[in-house]
């Protein structure tokens, strides 16, 4: 048997298995942790807005380009895309796995363009955004005022100018997001009725819009060439774009020829507000910014997660006063607990072992044969785990349980 092979031969078990334990814990220090294995296939994100038009119209007008032109993109398997009410086009394009997301999100990027000419003007001004899609989830923050001091507007630009981008420098994070960003806009709420007492359209409203906010490079006064002793150059300033809802308020929609003028408070409401209301984040009752924070594939989300309440540790000492923030997901407490109750089940049944052998046989041999053999049994699974690129997860380590109780009666009977 083969087990023979190894009991006269004591000294090469002994340094076999020492190999074994020094291999395990070698895999033990650079295995991936995270809450489930990889068994998603990669795949990547293409977004574009469209305000204004029906899921309709963007299906025909941007969908339908985009798609045509990511259509066969090399490892692709499928691909999906939504055309949403709100004027928002979601494709994501699956690939097979195995294939490298980085390389993968650059080839589509490559088709993107080249669809772009035949996008809508609004959508090409807007942008077309590809990202690398997760499925893995670390830990989604929420950021809120406690006292209501501040509003879930003022909470979500505060986030996105002082806190998204520290945290998307993070190693180990593929995608940080704002669920819903309410970024500041100026919104312009018009009045039908007084359009149409006036004969004026919407997009009247928007060519005044386009004419009088705009940047202009104004020039230069005393520029060469010039004629005569000019010895002081002056760079011209002019009003660039505007930022005030009393400037929006005074642009000139029409002149009349009786010399007056119909300003645009005439006919809507201007106001700083959000961009977008469709998405509304809560917690404990409180109007929330919640920020989900994705694990790159092969990251030890046990140090991702640490990483980020450092860091969050940090910035908090400057956030002002009234601005608080809360972790109420967080997928590293399973594999935590499930690492916790791994190390729990195997000293019991080492203890157990250790009972029920001596007790019986009353000889430290005998004893000393499983208590030595279980260890070397589970640490030695870390080095397959490695070898056949595994993770350690909460299925793995449901597993290691499982065999636990098979190793402790594998050296009973080895006894």
């Amino acid at each position: 048997m083969l087990s023979r092979f190894f009991i006269d031969r004591p000294i090469f078990a002994a340094v076999l298995s020492m190999f074994i334990v020094l291999a395990g814990l070698a895999a033990m220090g650079v295995l991936p942790i995270a809450q489930y294995s990889e068994i998603a296939p990669p795949s990547v994100t293409v977004r574009a807005v469209y305000p204004g038009a029906s899921a309709e119209v963007l299906e025909q007008t941007v969908a339908a380009p985009l798609e045509n032109q990511i259509n066969g993109v090399e490892n692709m398997i499928y691909m999906s895309s939504n055309s949403s009410s709100d004027g928002v086009v979601q494709i994501q394009v699956t690939f097979d796995i195995g294939t490298d997301v980085d390389q993968a999100a650059g080839t589509v990027n490559n088709r993107v363009k080249q669809a772009e000419p035949r996008l809508p003007l609004e959508v090409r001004r807007l942008g077309v955004t590809v990202e690398k899609g997760s499925s893995s989830f670390l830990q989604v923050l929420a950021f809120f005022s406690p006292d209501g001091r501040f509003d879930d507007l003022y909470t979500s630009n505060y986030v996105t100018l002082n806190v998204l981008d520290a945290l998307k420098r993070l190693p180990g994070t593929t995608n940080v997001q704002i669920f819903g960003a309410k970024d500041y806009a100026m919104r312009i709420w018009v009045r039908p009725d007084r359009l149409t007492q006036l004969k004026l359209t919407t997009v009247d409203l928007i060519r005044a819009l386009n004419e009088q906010n705009a940047q202009f490079a104004a020039g230069k006064v005393g520029a060469a060439p010039t004629h005569g002793p000019q010895e002081l150059v002056y760079t011209v300033t002019t009003k660039g774009r505007l930022s005030e809802p009393r400037e929006f308020e005074e642009i000139i929609v029409r002149a009349n020829p009786d010399g007056s003028t119909l300003k645009m408070k005439d006919v809507a409401r201007v106001e700083l507000a959000s961009k977008d209301y469709e998405f509304i984040g809560r917690i404990n009752g409180h109007p929330a910014t919640l920020v989900g924070i994705f694990l790159q594939p092969g990251a030890n989300a046990l140090e991702v997660a640490e990483t980020v309440r450092r860091t969050m540790q940090d910035l908090v000492s400057r956030f002002p006063t009234g601005l608080a923030y809360s972790i109420p997901y967080d997928t590293t407490r399973f594999v935590e607990v499930s690492i916790r109750e791994v190390l729990f089940t195997l000293a019991e049944a080492m203890l157990l072992v250790f009972l029920v052998v001596y007790l019986f046989l009353q000889k430290w041999r005998a004893t000393l044969i499983p208590i030595v053999a279980v260890p070397v049994s589970l640490i030695g699974t870390f080095a397959g785990l490695f070898s056949l690129a595994y993770s350690i997860n909460t299925l793995t380590l449901f597993g290691m349980v499982l065999a636990i109780g098979i190793v402790v009666d594998a050296a009973n009977h080895g006894v």
